[in-house]
């Protein structure tokens, strides 16, 4: 029996999706649950699991783009089904639903063969390449896109690194070796690489082009001292990790700042929907993940309603998930607010972006002593830069500032967090 493998549906306004890694080979033997291969969406990566066991074949290779619902293989359950070695299977490039024959000798000419695609044929005809200049890898040999970027990659290498000619040398008349002189450096060897760019990156782009262009953005900012609030950090990090299990940072004191002072200038927690302004009674916090596919925003729900714990451990999972690609489309949906920090990576200023359709987004800095000016006497204290975008169509200025100077009260007098003044 063939068992056909679909692309299953990541989310309701996911329509498609591109291959990513692929774990098994064409002929292999796989297992009931094994995993196949990873699937990159607008905004999560999931996995395609066997249902069955026996031979797989895919007809699909890494990079695909492959709509929700496609075929991209099948396996053979049949106990006696031949194992075809994965160099005798066919590649595929954007279109699923061939059927491969594997019960003849040779494979059957296709008329695809040495055709181009539209967008690869339009790529060929602005760099004048002939057809038969390229070998197709895609269905039946059609020449894709793909194809023609690697071989204007191919040609623009062998362009800069062109093979010497042999020289004819005498063998009865041979010159003594010519050393260079010491001085003189080793050229390096320009090159330059051609990567398709993924799925989320893609969306990420769109996404943050469509937020400076369709909100009235601007940012406001303020400083905080942090000197109570490292000084809570030290009294009480180990006792609070041997009890929780979880370190305690700065995250859950911002998160937990921002979550009051949000219910307190609920414009900053609200959305521009067409008309009309969408208001929310809870606070869903997007934290700002750094990821090795880019940056991601799943969220921390109902931090109103949260402790300390709660939050560091919510953002521990949400971390090691987006470290570990396992972040699902329920983990990156919704969020009234967001919480970014580039201080993690030295950052001491910045203005962050929007996400739309959020309002309002906070930018954490990095802590740096600086002498400031305490009852008349010039002290060292631990600073942070704290910015506020928001979108002026729906927040004043005088919001705007209130709020990030909200933000700053609580986090200078932490014991406000825990009395909810």
């Amino acid at each position: 029996m063939i068992v056909d493998i679909k692309v299953p549906s990541p989310g309701e306004s996911v329509t498609e999706v591109t291959i990513g890694k692929i774990l098994v080979q064409n002929g292999e033997t796989v297992a009931i649950d094994q995993i196949i291969c990873e699937l990159e969406s607008d905004k999560a990566t999931l996995e395609v699991a066997a249902e069955t066991e026996g031979v797989i074949t895919l007809f699909v290779k890494e990079g695909d783009d492959i709509a929700v619902g496609s075929v991209i293989g099948n396996i053979n359950t049949d106990a006696d089904a031949a194992i075809k070695p994965a160099s005798a299977m066919p590649d595929k490039s954007t279109t699923p639903a061939v059927v491969v024959n594997t019960d003849a000798d040779e494979p059957e000419s296709s008329y695809a063969e040495g055709h181009p695609s539209p967008a690869a044929l339009k790529l060929m005809q602005e760099n004048n390449i002939a057809p038969n200049a390229i070998k197709g890898s895609g269905a039946g040999g059609r020449i894709t896109k793909q194809d023609v970027l690697l071989y204007l990659e191919n040609q623009k290498n062998k362009q800069q690194n062109p093979v010497a000619p042999v020289p004819q040398t005498d063998t009865k008349q041979t010159p003594p070796p010519q050393t260079l002189p010491a001085s003189n450096p080793q050229r390096s060897t320009r090159t330059d690489r051609l990567e398709k760019m993924t799925r989320l990156r893609k969306t990420i782009s769109q996404r943050l082009v469509a937020a400076k262009n369709n909100t009235a953005m601007l940012t406001t900012f303020n400083e905080v001292d942090l000197t109570e609030v490292m000084s809570l950090r030290a009294k009480y990090k180990e006792v609070f990790e041997k009890k929780h299990g979880i370190g305690l940072g700065f995250m859950s004191f911002f998160s937990k700042a921002c979550a009051i002072a949000l219910q307190e200038f609920q414009a900053v927690n609200a959305y521009i929907v067409e008309d009309s302004i969408e208001y929310h009674n809870y606070v869903d916090i997007s934290i700002a993940v750094s990821t090795p596919k880019g940056l991601v925003v799943p969220v921390v729900r109902n931090v109103q309603n949260m402790d300390l714990k709660e939050i560091e451990l919510a953002v521990k999972d949400l971390a090691v998930k987006g470290r570990d690609g396992l972040l699902t489309m329920e983990d990156m949906t919704g969020g009234t607010f967001t919480i970014t920090n580039g201080g993690v990576f030295g950052s001491l200023l910045s203005t962050p972006i929007l996400n739309p359709p959020q309002s309002a987004i906070l930018g954490m800095h990095k802590i740096q002593e600086r002498p400031m000016v305490i009852n008349g006497q010039i002290v060292a204290r631990p600073m942070m830069y704290l910015a506020l975008s928001y979108d002026h169509r729906i927040i004043d200025g005088k919001e705007a500032v209130s709020f990030l100077v909200r933000v700053k009260e609580l986090l200078e007098d932490p014991m406000k967090l825990f009395l909810n003044l």
